[in-house]
């Protein structure tokens, strides 16, 4: 807070005093007072005002100052009800109360518009969890009546039944803390997980599969990362090679963690995209592809998850060479990445 600016605020009362002082003074000639009297009578009167006037702006400066010193120190801006001192001046109690005020009515509207993305959230799950029903229902019915126009209806189910789960998992990508638990794992028993819910493609596309010291114990959810391991299989065989389909999958250990390898032989993706694959949305040239259909939410997906259960995740590849994808586990609790 500038002196001048709060002088130019009470400029107004300024000039008033100083009309009062003349007032008084013509009104003194009247009377026979010493010359000496007159400009005591005066100067203690402007010294007085010119000490309230002080006093005031000492007492503002340090509270506006001090504001503008929390909210600059705050990440959480709409905290700063909170931290500032009740002042001892008038205008200073009737901001505070305002602040506050606002804060109240932020934490309601906050509150309303998260009820109703809880709501939206609850009825997206329950909706999941039904379809899921007439899924199954009808994959049971294909296995009783094979032929090859059910064989077509299977692998479009699959597809079905995986844009299903991808819509679960983000749905509750959010709340990932609420729904995970940390435990030992078998990376093979995740790697295997994965893999069962593409047995179908893999053999419908001929892919072949080679997997290699996968018996390793990590630290995660089970759930979540055969989740993720399943988006990154599907994007291999999405954007597998025409010719001599394969994906190699292996572990290594390097201290305190395991990195799972996850490559394939595949299109790859051009050098310029690589640092925009995690965004959301993001399709790129691949995306683009005659019969190649893509969200831009699996990496996406993959990469938020990796980062609520603390995992890495990294991916390295070169165009029409293939696609590398490590997923970094740690072999306990207390490490993350």
């Amino acid at each position: 807070m500038k002196f001048k600016d709060f002088i130019k605020d009470k400029i107004i009362l300024i000039v008033s005093i100083i009309l009062a002082v003349i007032s008084i003074e013509i009104l003194l000639l009247a009377y026979k007072i010493d010359l000496i009297i007159k400009i005591y009578i005066a100067v203690i009167i402007l010294f007085v005002i010119l000490l309230a006037i002080l006093i005031e702006y000492t007492r503002k400066k340090h509270f506006y100052n001090q504001l503008k010193e929390n909210i600059e120190g705050l990440q959480e801006k709409y905290l700063i009800p909170e931290v500032i001192k009740t002042p001892d001046f008038a205008e200073g109690k009737i901001l505070k109360d305002v602040l506050q005020e606002i804060e109240s009515s932020r934490i309601d509207n906050v509150n309303y518009y998260k009820n109703i993305q809880e709501e939206y959230k609850e009825y997206i799950e329950l909706w999941i969890h039904e379809v899921k029903i007439p899924i199954s229902a009808s994959k049971l019915i294909i296995q009783n009546n094979k032929n090859k126009v059910t064989k077509s209806i299977d692998e479009e189910l699959d597809k079905l039944e995986n844009y299903t789960e991808q819509a679960l998992y983000y749905a509750r990508s959010n709340a990932v803390e609420k729904d995970y638990i940390i435990t030992k794992t078998n990376l093979k028993e995740i790697v295997n997980g994965a893999i069962l819910k593409n047995k179908s493609t893999l053999l419908n596309e001929k892919i072949v599969l080679e997997i290699n010291d996968i018996e390793k114990t990590v630290c995660t959810d089970s759930k979540w990362a055969t989740f993720i391991v399943n988006q990154i299989i599907q994007n291999s065989i999405k954007y597998s090679n025409p010719e001599n389909k394969k994906i190699e999958i292996y572990a290594k250990e390097k201290n305190d963690k395991v990195i799972l390898h996850i490559k394939d032989n595949g299109i790859g993706i051009k050098k310029g995209e690589i640092t925009r694959v995690f965004e959301r949305g993001f399709t790129g040239e691949n995306g683009r592809i005659i019969g190649q259909k893509s969200t831009g939410i699996g990496l996406y997906l993959c990469k938020k998850l990796c980062d609520k259960l603390g995992l890495g995740i990294e991916l390295n590849s070169e165009k029409n060479v293939g696609t590398e994808v490590k997923i970094i586990f740690p072999k306990n609790s207390y490490i993350t990445f």
